[in-house]
């Protein structure tokens, strides 16, 4: 009986399980934003266990900090304060969506929305501080 629940188990782990995206609300605390598209959170998983990861929000690609020209540098210092001023305006307390893994290690992929349910994606997107991504080819910020 015992090797019995062991085995099953084993195979409640499998990466098809642990691949399923987790389709939210989780509250999150931003402890600190890394870049216009990626913050890193404290999340409340449930009571009493928190995990702190990296996040990327879903579906924007913003200018890169260590950019190709000066502009794509100015923006990304641009895309960064504003998702800074915004976490901060909201008492650094997001929600996380539709979480699932990134194709980079140790990261996720999320939709966050800000405690008066503003999309942080479209924000960025509507302030000219961010493009829609879907995970294709990204397009140069460099004129």
């Amino acid at each position: 009986m015992a090797l019995g629940a062991m085995v099953n188990l084993a195979g409640a782990a499998s990466p098809e399980w642990r691949a399923r995206p987790i389709p939210g609300p989780i509250e999150a605390q931003v402890l600190r934003v890394i870049d216009g598209d990626t913050v890193e959170v404290q999340a409340l998983i449930w009571p009493d266990h928190q995990v702190i990861t990296a996040v990327r929000v879903e579906g924007i690609d913003t200018p890169e900090r260590r950019g190709k020209c000066p502009a794509e540098r100015a923006l990304a210092e641009q895309a960064t304060a504003r998702v800074a001023a915004l976490v901060t305006a909201a008492g650094a307390g997001v929600r996380l969506w539709s979480v699932r893994n990134g194709k980079y290690a140790g990261r996720v992929v999320a939709a966050i929305t800000l405690p008066d349910g503003q999309d942080l994606a479209g924000l960025l997107i509507a302030e000219g501080l961010a493009r829609p991504y879907g995970g294709e080819a990204r397009r140069p910020w460099c004129p």
